[in-house]
């Protein structure tokens, strides 16, 4: 209990960085005001690409955002409906057509590539293709279902094209799509537009250009001093790259890196006692999961031979702890799950009912099942064969693999045999692409308003890794979703939510605090809760504060300007 609540108090001391950040101009780094620095992020796992459709995962999310951009920016309400609070970016203006069935985007007359090439409407259209492209396998195609077309009526003039009427179409523009620039990708076939140099060598627009990647080691970007958008107030970003979650905390505390995106438990100690570090809070829209693959691993044209079964699901489920188990893992920087979404975004926590933990009726379920401990070997089975499954988990997260240990007791518990099996990260998303796993402990970084909800767990979602399939939850989600009627809404994601939390496709897990350690010497606006590197352009450092590599200037190795 001493070591509980001494967490609590280091918890409780956690504050917000909150400074204003100002639009920073062409002016050279350092010379006047608050531009200038250098920002090293180090992260424990290596993006695969850095080809924007393709993108999974914070390490690579946080790279794309710094070189390429949108036609719009969601505020910082994370407003869905409409375009309220929406900022221009690449587009100007834009104008709603009187049916609302259209809109036109106007871009931004100065917007032009790293490369020199000026941004054009055809680059829009031709990033829309891309993204609702199959054989490119991009992330978010499930979002953009509703846009019918992109058209290209002048070279400054884009015009979206819808198939129905919901609240979200403006987001479904704008949100989902970092912009593409055609000139250096169209002659590509589609199929092997992400496998090109560009996905290693990037060209955007944003607010800083691409420099070099070192593999195993190292992605850097500097300012783009001409940029339409404004020159970003730090020289450069370096994402370091660790081998292991250890690795990166070591070169936090050794002073080689400025920010660690997720900290652990066991460090905070040690942070609140490092006078160069603080922690700033990151109020993260995410959650966590152990998944089960609805389909089976061997032939994946059949369900699974444990995991098809929704009383199996169902017993797993009633088998573990949660409550228990987050205590032990993250003590008071995390909350147990509800549901496939952050409580944040759930319209009524009180509309949905959570499986109760009940080892008993767990036992019953897999009972009638089938499921019984035939050989007294201390685990269940159903004609000879065992009730074993391997959960995979990345190597890149301390917290879920303690999560995987404490599972497999658990389940032990009822006669079920789990087997946490490690891998690589980059391994572990291709296995789950490829349906090669049995359970996996995954997480899930939300888009605003439940919009990502169509992505991740109704039938027809890109990133639906489990193959969870139920026409009930994607009427109830889907109307949800399409409804201009608030309360009704409200009502819809009740049902939606239960729904699928009793047809058990994974057990919600946990809600993680996860603050960012960073240096004393960044000032930064509030972070954004979907993502803590948007505005990574407005950080600076305190020039009072400055070390030697906040002093190098744009100069940089490779050439850049």
């Amino acid at each position: 209990m001493r070591r509980a609540r001494r967490l609590l108090t280091l918890a409780g001391a956690l504050s917000l960085a909150a400074a204003a950040a100002c639009r920073g101009d062409d002016e050279r780094a350092g010379t006047i005001g608050d531009a200038g620095g250098t920002l090293i992020v180090v992260m424990p796992a290596e993006p695969g690409t850095l080809f924007p459709p393709q993108v999974t995962g914070t390490q690579g999310g946080a790279v794309i955002s710094a070189l390429f951009d949108k036609l719009a920016d969601i505020g910082p309400a994370l407003e869905t409906y409409g375009d309220a609070g929406f900022q221009p970016r690449l587009a100007r203006t834009w104008q709603w057509a009187p049916d609302s069935l259209s809109i036109a985007f106007t871009l931004d007359s100065a917007a032009h590539w790293h490369d020199g090439a000026p941004l054009r409407a055809a680059d829009v259209a031709y990033t829309f293709r891309v993204y609702t492209n199959d054989s490119v396998g991009a992330d978010a195609k499930s979002l953009l279902a509703n846009i019918d077309s992109v058209t290209a009526p002048d070279a400054r003039t884009a015009v979206f094209w819808f198939k129905r009427r919901t609240p979200q179409q403006f987001y479904d523009a704008t949100y989902p799509m970092y912009i593409l620039p055609a000139h250096l990708l169209d002659t590509m076939p589609m199929a092997q537009v992400g496998r090109a140099a560009f996905a290693r060598k990037p060209v955007g627009t944003g607010r800083f250009r691409f420099v070099r990647w070192d593999a195993g080691q190292r992605i850097e970007v500097v300012a783009d001093t001409t940029n339409a958008a404004g020159r970003a107030k730090l020289d450069r970003i370096i994402w370091s790259i660790a081998p292991d979650f250890g690795a990166a905390t070591v070169k936090l505390f050794a002073g080689e890196a400025d920010l660690l995106e997720q900290v652990r438990t066991e460090n905070l100690a040690q942070l609140t006692q490092t006078p160069s570090l603080r922690l700033v809070v990151n109020p993260a829209l995410s959650y966590n999961y152990l998944g089960f693959n609805q389909r089976n691993p061997v032939d994946t044209a059949t369900p699974h031979p444990v995991f098809g079964d929704s009383l199996v699901r169902r017993a797993l489920s009633m088998a573990v702890d949660r409550e228990r188990l987050v205590r032990n893992v993250l003590d008071s920087l995390g909350t147990v799950a509800l549901a496939p979404a952050p409580r944040a975004l759930i319209p009524d926590t009180t509309a949905i009912k959570p499986l109760r933990y009940d080892p008993a009726v767990a036992r019953a379920l897999l009972d009638s099942a089938g499921w019984r401990d035939s050989d007294n070997d201390g685990v269940r089975d159903r004609n000879g064969v065992p009730l074993a499954f391997d959960i995979s988990v990345p190597n890149s997260s301390p917290t879920r693999q303690r999560f995987a240990v404490l599972l497999q007791e658990q389940f032990k518990a009822i006669g079920v045999k789990a087997t946490p099996v490690l891998l690589d990260v980059n391994a572990f998303f291709e296995r789950g692409a490829r349906l090669d796993f049995d359970a996996s402990i995954g997480g899930w970084a939300s888009y605003p308003g439940l919009v990502g909800i169509r992505q991740t767990w109704m039938s027809n979602g890109e990133s639906n890794e489990l193959r969870y399939r139920s026409r009930a939850f994607d009427v109830l989600a889907d109307s949800a979703l399409s409804t201009f009627d608030r309360s009704l809404s409200r009502q819809l994601w009740g049902r939606a939510f239960q729904q699928i939390i009793n047809d058990a496709p994974a057990i919600w897990l946990y809600e993680q605090r996860a603050p960012v350690a960073l240096h004393t010497r960044f000032v930064v606006p509030p972070l954004r809760a979907d993502g803590w590197w948007h505005g990574l352009a407005d950080w600076s450092v305190d020039p009072a504060q400055r070390i030697d590599r906040d002093r190098i200037g744009l100069t940089a190795p490779g050439g850049a300007r």
